[in-house]
C-alpha cells in the first residue's frame, strides 16, 4: 500500500512550513496528492450568554480570519510551487464553530491527516483539543509534528509501541503506508519482559507480517519500571535515533486517563519526534 492524499491541517502560520515540509518527504515517494486545508473560524454567540457584540468587533475578527488564511496560503503555495507532486489548496468556513467538524468531515477521505502538536499561541479560540478530538473521530492515522521541528527524514527509522489491543492493531496496519519500504522498525513492548522472548508470539507475528512489506523489524522488551510510557517510548526513539513514533491512541476511558495519566496525552504536549497516531 502506498499513500495516496494527505491532508495538511494548517491552524498556524507559525507551524505550516514544518507540517509541509514534513508532508512533502512523504508524498514525493509515493507521488501522493496533498491538501492544504484550512478553516475559517465563525464568531459564534450563544443564546444563554448572548449580549449585544458591536459591529466593529465583528469587522476585525472577519478581517483578521482573512488575513491569517491569505498568509497561510501564501506559504502553501511557494512550498506546492517547489514541488512536483499534485496539490491543491482547500479553504473551508467552519459553521458549527468548532475547527474539528470540518478536519473530521474532510479527513475521511484521505489516507493520512498532518498535524501541528498543539497550537503555537496565534489568536485561534476555537482549536481547544482539536488534535484529540480529530484522533478520537475522524477514523484515519494523525501525524502529529512537534514545535518548531524540521524532518529530514520521516518513516525510515521508527519506534512501534506494541501492545494487544485494537488500537496498537490499527497503529501497526496504517504504519505500512507511511513507513518507507526499506525502513526501519522497532517493535517496543512496554512491561515485565518474558523469560523467553522467542514466546511472545504475539509481537514475534507481528514483526514477520511487517517484515513482508519489506521493512528490517525487530522485537524489543522494556520493564516498565516506574516509568511512564510516554517517556519509554520517547527514551527509545532517542537511543536508536528514530524519525517517527508510532502508537494507538486513547485505548482508554476519560476517567481512567485523569486518575493514572494518558500516555496518549503526554505524546501529544511533549513528544520531540512525529508521532503517528491511530485510534
Amino acid at each position: 500500500m502506498t499513500l495516496r492524499t494527505i491532508l495538511v491541517c494548517l491552524t498556524s502560520t507559525k507551524s505550516a512550513a514544518h507540517l509541509l515540509q514534513a508532508a512533502a518527504i512523504l508524498a514525493r515517494r509515493d507521488n501522493a496528492h496533498v491538501i492544504g486545508f484550512y478553516v475559517t473560524e465563525s464568531l459564534v454567540v450563544y443564546p444563554s450568554i448572548a449580549m449585544h457584540i458591536p459591529e466593529v468587533s465583528f469587522e476585525s475578527f472577519v478581517a483578521s480570519q482573512r488575513a491569517h488564511a491569505k498568509e497561510a496560503k501564501e506559504i502553501f503555495d511557494a512550498h506546492a510551487k517547489a514541488e512536483d507532486f499534485p496539490s491543491e489548496w482547500r479553504q473551508v468556513s467552519s459553521e458549527s464553530g468548532f475547527l474539528a467538524d470540518s478536519i473530521v468531515a474532510s479527513a475521511r477521505s484521505v489516507d493520512l491527516i498532518v498535524m501541528a502538536q498543539e497550537d503555537d499561541g496565534e489568536d485561534r479560540p476555537l482549536i481547544n483539543n482539536l488534535q484529540e478530538r480529530v484522533i478520537k473521530e475522524s477514523g484515519r492515522p494523525v501525524l502529529v509534528i512537534p514545535r518548531d521541528y524540521t524532518a529530514d527524514t520521516l518513516g525510515e527509522n521508527i519506534v512501534l509501541g506494541w501492545s494487544e489491543t485494537r488500537e496498537a492493531t490499527r497503529a501497526v496496519h496504517d504504519l505500512v503506508d507511511v513507513a518507507s519500504p526499506d525502513a526501519k522498525i522497532r517493535v517496543l513492548r512496554i512491561g515485565k519482559p518474558p523469560s523467553d522472548t522467542l514466546a511472545d508470539h504475539a509481537a514475534n507475528d507481528l514483526a514477520v507480517a511487517l517484515a513482508r512489506h519489506g521493512p528490517q523489524v525487530e522485537v524489543v522488551h522494556r520493564d516498565k519500571d516506574g516509568e511512564k510510557i510516554a517517556d519509554i517510548l520517547s527514551h527509545e526513539a532517542f537511543e536508536v535515533g528514530a524519525d517517527m513514533l508510532a502508537a494507538g491512541a486513547f485505548g482508554h476511558s476519560r476517567a481512567y486517563d485523569f486518575v493514572i495519566g494518558a500516555a496518549t496525552r503526554a505524546l501529544l504536549s511533549d513528544a520531540k519526534l512525529p508521532v503517528l497516531f491511530s485510534k
